[in-house]
């Protein structure tokens, strides 16, 4: 049982790592466990379910991976029950059908834990869910919104869904001004919202030299390097950055792109990428990493020249800042919270999305440029998570009273 402490904190998020997922939600977990020198910390992390689905991972490798029922992670309790969730079909009836699977086990873990606050990540279906949850238990919610709202408000039977949770969260909590805008477009108060970007530990994510970096990973020193991080999905852009390659090693002839990553929730296009680097010729200038832990990722961070997140939806990208604190500075599309990260031209450079010109020319200038890489570290480190973490505990005080 959770110690009798002023703050206890029940986190609710589908996006959660576990062993059968460990790099999913990493950075819900990282806000949330340095929430825990202020608060008690236990999670809840439902895990989409249907009878029959085991017959869909015959046909599909890595087809919703199951976790334990229950995991202790870093001397926290993690949950992850299961909630009923059909393939392509119902997903705008996901949030009810979570609300009703989760009821009694989140009621019966409130009650036991004395808990003050459920906070939510993801507006749909987690925040539906948990704000529900939370009225009905009279206790205070938080939903913080992460990216995925910006389609979900475009559909016009999860919308309602949406507007009905903001107005019943206690708080809700952006990670960046571009999916505030989106709340208040759809009449949430300025009151209501405030916005508490991601932030970075600098501690993990240090800067290497380059060329030892290049040359841990088995790279020349010389070689020009891209790299991308994030699952292998359409949405992260790594197509479009492979389209670039052409005309890019025409000027730098040993370029090499690192893709790190693998399978997510979203699917997995590596064979589709490596389809597309075999009929564009540059098969050997694109490396496939795999995806690798959080401790590996500086590693491949620092190798880099040039960072490139080329998606076509962001919230608020951890990677970019990432990416500058192993010195590296980041081309990224004007999507999301992009361009407030990178809000400077000494950082990197914002691209419209979709316009292929306009990353190259982007992608081009970064390899060539003489870049001020302290710089790129000491914005980072302002952006460290203790800051983050206070704001968090200002607002998460003041519901719970």
């Amino acid at each position: 049982m959770i110690d009798n402490k002023p703050l206890n904190i029940l986190v609710f998020s589908s996006l959660f790592p576990s062993e059968a997922r460990k790099t999913a939600g990493l950075f819900v977990r990282e806000r949330m466990f340095r929430m825990r020198e202020h608060a008690n910390i236990i999670v809840v992390s439902p895990v989409p379910y249907f009878p029959g689905q085991e017959i869909i991972k015959w046909f599909v490798k890595g087809y919703r991976p199951m976790p334990a029922k229950q995991e202790v992670q870093d001397g926290i309790t993690v949950y992850y029950p299961r909630f009923l969730s059909f393939p392509k079909f119902f997903r705008n009836k996901d949030a009810q059908f979570l609300t009703f699977s989760v009821r009694r086990f989140v009621k019966k873990l409130c009650k036991t834990h004395q808990i003050n606050v459920i906070d939510s990540h993801f507006t749909y279906p987690d925040g539906v869910a948990a704000t529900t949850l939370a009225s009905e238990l009279g206790i205070a919610s938080t939903i913080t919104m992460r990216g995925t709202e910006v389609p979900h408000s475009n559909d016009p039977q999860k919308l309602p869904q949406l507007k009905k949770a903001w107005s019943q969260a206690s708080h809700v909590i952006s990670v960046s001004q571009s999916l505030k805008n989106v709340a208040l477009k759809y009449g949430v108060n300025d009151a209501h919202i405030t916005v508490v970007g991601n932030g970075i530990d600098t501690e993990k994510f240090i800067p290497l030299e380059k060329g030892e970096a290049k040359k841990s990973i088995g790279i020349a020193a010389e070689s020009p390097v891209l790299a991308t991080v994030g699952g292998l999905v359409y949405r992260k852009g790594f197509h479009r950055v492979i389209d670039c390659l052409p005309q890019l090693k025409e000027k730098h002839p040993n370029i090499k792109y690192l893709i790190v990553g693998g399978a997510s929730l979203e699917g997995n296009i590596e064979e589709e990428l490596k389809s597309q680097a075999e009929k564009l010729g540059i098969t050997d200038h694109v490396i496939f990493c795999g995806p690798q832990p959080p401790e590996a990722l500086h590693k491949f961070l620092s190798a880099a020249d040039v960072f490139v997140l080329a998606t076509a939806n962001e919230g608020w990208a951890n990677v970019l800042l990432e990416a500058l604190a192993c010195g590296t500075p980041v081309i990224a599309t004007d999507v999301g919270g992009n361009s407030e990260v990178i809000n400077h031209s000494s950082l990197g450079e914002i691209v419209p999305f979709g316009n292929h010109d306009k990353l190259l020319d982007a992608l081009n200038n970064g390899l060539i440029r003489n870049w001020e890489r302290l710089a790129l570290v000491r914005y980072a480190e302002a952006n460290h998570w203790n800051y983050r973490i206070q704001n968090l505990k200002t607002i998460f005080d003041r519901i719970s009273k």
